[in-house]
Formats: C-alpha cells, sequence, structure tokens
C-alpha cells in the first residue's frame, strides 16, 4: 500500500495506474466495518483501490464538532492495508485549499431540507471536496454509503451535472446487532447512549408514519431535527450525548409500508 500526502506525489501514482480501472472510496477516516464494506466491494470490481483520508473543514459549520471529529490515522493506514487497499491519499488542508476556500460548488435544490437546512453550508462543502478529489483520483468508480442518503443523491446530482465520467456506486449500510448504523461519530457516545441510540433505527422501521416515529423519539428523550420522507426512504437526524446521527430506511422496510409491492 503506498501513501501519498501532497497532489503533487499522487498525480506520480496516478499516472503509473494509467490503463488500469480504478476504483474510490473518499472518507473522513475513524473506519469502521461500514467503510470495510465499501473497500471490499471495491476491490471486487476495479484493478486498483484507492481510498482518501481527509476531514474536510468546509463541512462543518460548527467549529467544535470540526475540533471532536475523531481522528485515527494510524488504526485507518492499518485497516486499509489489511482490506487490501492499493493506494492512499491522505492530504492536508493546505494541499486540497490551496488558494483558501475561494471557490465552491452552489446548486439550487436538493440541500433545502433535512441536513441542508440544519447544517449551513454542509453541502456546498461535500460537493466542493467530492469535486476536487473526483478530479484529482479520476477513478472509474466511487464508492458512497447509503447512511448518508442526501448526500449521495446530491453527489449523484452534481457528478451527472458536471458530466464527470466517474460511476457513482452506492452501497448499503452497514449496522451493528442492535441495529444502529455503523458511523464514525458512533465512537463519541458512552456504551449506554450508543444502546439507546438504535432506537432510530426501530423508530425509523416501525412507526406508521414519519410524525409517529419523531413523536417515539422524543418520548424517549432524544433531540429531534427531523423525519422525513424522501427518494422512497425515511431519513431522520437526533442528537443523543451532543452528538448528531443520521439514519434512514428504504420504506418497503418501514411497517407502513411492508405490504406495498
Amino acid at each position: 500500500m503506498h501513501v501519498s500526502t501532497t497532489v503533487a506525489k499522487w498525480r506520480e501514482r496516478r499516472r503509473l495506474a494509467a490503463g488500469r480501472t480504478i476504483g474510490f472510496v473518499p472518507t473522513m477516516g475513524a473506519l469502521h466495518r461500514g467503510h470495510g464494506s465499501l473497500i471490499d466491494r471495491c476491490r471486487e470490481e476495479n484493478e486498483i483501490v484507492v481510498a482518501s483520508l481527509f476531514v474536510n473543514p468546509t463541512q462543518f459549520n460548527d467549529p467544535k464538532d470540526l475540533e471532536r471529529y475523531p481522528r485515527t490515522l494510524d488504526a485507518d493506514l492499518a485497516m486499509l492495508e489489511e482490506l487490501g487497499t492499493d493506494e492512499v491519499f491522505a492530504p492536508a488542508a493546505s494541499e486540497l485549499y490551496p488558494n483558501g476556500y475561494e471557490f465552491n460548488v452552489e446548486f439550487r435544490s436538493l440541500a433545502d431540507t433535512m441536513e441542508g437546512a440544519h447544517r449551513p453550508g454542509l453541502f456546498q462543502g461535500v460537493t466542493t471536496v467530492v469535486l476536487k478529489l473526483l478530479n484529482l483520483i479520476q477513478p472509474d468508480r466511487a464508492y458512497f454509503g447509503e447512511k448518508d442518503y442526501q448526500q449521495l443523491k446530491i453527489i449523484e446530482a452534481m457528478a451527472a451535472d458536471f458530466f464527470l465520467p466517474t460511476t457513482i456506486i452506492p452501497c448499503p449500510t452497514i449496522r451493528e446487532m442492535s441495529g444502529l448504523a455503523q458511523s464514525s461519530r458512533n465512537a463519541l457516545l458512552s456504551h449506554a447512549a450508543r444502546d439507546r441510540a438504535a432506537s432510530l433505527y426501530r423508530a425509523l422501521r416501525d412507526a406508521p408514519n414519519p410524525e409517529s416515529a419523531r413523536a417515539e423519539l422524543e418520548s424517549e428523550g432524544f433531540d429531534v431535527d427531523y423525519v422525513e420522507e424522501h427518494w422512497g426512504r425515511r431519513l431522520a437526524a437526533i442528537t443523543i450525548e451532543n452528538v448528531r446521527l443520521i439514519d434512514n430506511v428504504p420504506l418497503t422496510n418501514c411497517a407502513s409500508h411492508a405490504s406495498l409491492p
């Protein structure tokens, strides 16, 4: 496994990979089984597997959230090597933003609700860094988890609108035995809070409608930002122990929709 920490070094590595299929898994580190499933899928479908490790400052509207985001570089590199990753791109912010934050991607829709409404600037930061990474890595395929479903839909739309040659591959959410979606933010929770947080998945799955799911979550003491239905999914965001968690389930998996064809 080769690790590039600068754009110049990565470009050298990219030239060596010319003519082979490249799969790309962008991450912000603090890797878990969910990331591992993306790497495994990428390994199956491409000759070269590339992963990035970069905590993107432009998608955090709260500086405290950026400061406390878990950073586990050594463990992440060990996990990527064990999974058979060929190339890792782990730049400093100054490498990806050499002119500061002078330019960013703007768009008119898709980001006005849910995460976009509650985290101003999130999707501008996400789409900007993803566009930079896709331009640098030049992958045939890029893999994104369905847990961040709104983000996935926005990245798919951006890639299509900018005529990017990369195919965006959605991958299923990986869950703990309790049902809690695997997330880097879970590491910030106490064991008791992780057990309680599994109620998010159960409420989304079992409630007859979004209003009932929200009421159930609030009755259990969670701060609820939203429970909404879009793209054939029921999506929600809650806060527990000052940690914000998101999740979603297909409507076909919800109790109220289980009988639908």
